[in-house]
């Protein structure tokens, strides 16, 4: 049997639609060592062009593999970079999203093909395990309505459409039976679950299917991917003080300037939002954020401005990155470039902000309930319910289990405990 490797860039999505194609092989045979393998699939992020970048990087350096592989191409960038990479030969055959179901029969195709497929599919596939993984992440959702000026994934992700309860549920209970206990929901706007192509959200869907999740045996702990401040609803809040929430949500501001927020097309408002993290900090939440550093407009006077009320915020964790125009969208047509430079110096003062605000709010915890995720010899990592770094020295070996920790020291980057 031919082995197959899979590359996989970007978010928990991608990692989730990697699953799926493994779980649907029958004819090949997966290995994790690239050099080894007869084909290699590159399941692709598009969201700046630095994820294009590293892709591409990627696929030059497979060339100069001893043993050359066929090179398979998915994922976003099938929609953005594909087509030139298909064309120049970079790749040896491309698949969109909706086709990754079929790759047992696309990878017995010997030819060159190119199979970018549709943007409204919905995957059918229950997957039994998650290949190298400790966390079941289970995708409940596809797409995005949101137009922010400078996103191209609505355009390569398709508009917001939910996957079916049933079929969430089905899946979660298959991996709990299988041994999971961890579940981070993931989708492209994972907010937006219960709402379908052509038809209105349906309120609060998401809060419903996370208290029937929690009825699942076996389900200990749930995690959310990235929500927008306006999908926290009044019934979600209900859920906060369960003990199967993990205690951290990524809720996404992209900025903290109002004329910001209006240039980037954003529904969400400063002041509001302000008010809602406050809220759930009390609620004892660890709480993340997305955010934009140098998008088109970003003055000094906007930066001082944001920098001053990202102070206010109760952040621990930022997914922070500056702004890489994408041809398309509104964004790139925008004037008022911020310098490379500039963007990058206030990307680092935004950095330690968050980095000093997580530091103090580990310093306020005391037990942590910790899955253990890797090893290296003796030494075992996990994430806490707050989804903060636990680095444990132990004779035992522990991998897997939960373990709950009381005595740690609390260092600049990380929590370090030894477990007896």
């Amino acid at each position: 049997m031919k082995k197959v490797f899979f590359k996989t860039f970007g978010c928990r999505t991608n990692i989730f639609d990697t699953q799926i194609m493994i779980n649907k092989l029958q004819n090949f045979q997966i290995t994790f060592d690239e050099k080894d393998a007869d084909i290699i699939v590159i399941n692709s992020c598009t969201v700046t062009n630095s994820a294009d970048s590293t892709a591409r990087n990627y696929i030059n350096g497979v060339h100069k593999f001893p043993k050359k592989p066929r090179v398979v191409f998915t994922g976003c960038g099938v929609w953005t970079k594909g087509e030139n990479l298909f064309e120049t030969k970079k790749i040896d055959a491309l698949f969109g999203h909706s086709e990754k179901e079929k790759i047992d029969s696309l990878l017995q195709d010997e030819n060159r093909f190119f199979q970018a497929g549709d943007l409204e599919h919905i995957d059918e596939t229950i997957i039994e395990k998650m290949v190298g993984k400790s966390r079941a992440f289970v995708k409940i959702q596809e797409g995005c309505d949101f137009r922010c000026s400078y996103c191209i994934i609505p355009f390569v992700r398709g508009d917001s459409r939910s996957y079916d309860e049933h079929k969430i549920l089905q899946q979660i209970t298959t991996l709990a039976i299988n041994g999971f206990g961890e579940f981070i929901l993931t989708g492209t706007n994972v907010g937006s679950y219960g709402k379908q192509i052509g038809i209105k959200n349906k309120k609060d869907k998401l809060a419903q299917l996370l208290k029937k999740i929690s009825l699942i045996r076996g389900v200990r702990r749930v995690r959310l991917g990235s929500v927008e401040p306006v999908q926290i609803t009044d019934e979600f809040k209900e859920i906060l003080d369960e003990p199967w929430m993990g205690k951290h949500l990524h809720i996404a501001l992209q900025h903290t300037n109002k004329q910001m927020l209006k240039l980037m097309n954003r529904r969400n408002q400063v002041n509001k939002d302000l008010e809602l993290f406050e809220f759930l900090a009390q609620k004892g939440y660890a709480l993340g954020t997305d955010f934009i550093v140098g998008h088109p407009g970003e003055s000094d006077e906007v930066w001082s401005d944001a920098i001053q009320n990202i102070e206010k915020f109760p952040l621990t964790h930022c997914h922070s990155f500056t702004y890489s125009k994408r041809d398309g969208t509104p964004s790139s047509t925008m004037g008022q470039e911020v310098n490379g430079k500039v963007a990058k110096e206030r990307l680092k003062e935004l950095e330690d902000i968050i980095k000093e605000k997580n530091y103090h709010f580990r310093k306020r915890q005391k037990t942590l309930d910790i899955l253990v995720e890797s090893s290296t010899e003796n030494c075992f990592s996990g994430y806490d319910q707050f989804f903060n770094p636990m680095k444990i020295t132990s004779s035992e070996d522990i991998l897997g289990d939960w373990i709950e920790v009381s005595q740690y020291e609390v260092k600049k980057d990380e929590n370090v405990s030894k477990f007896q």
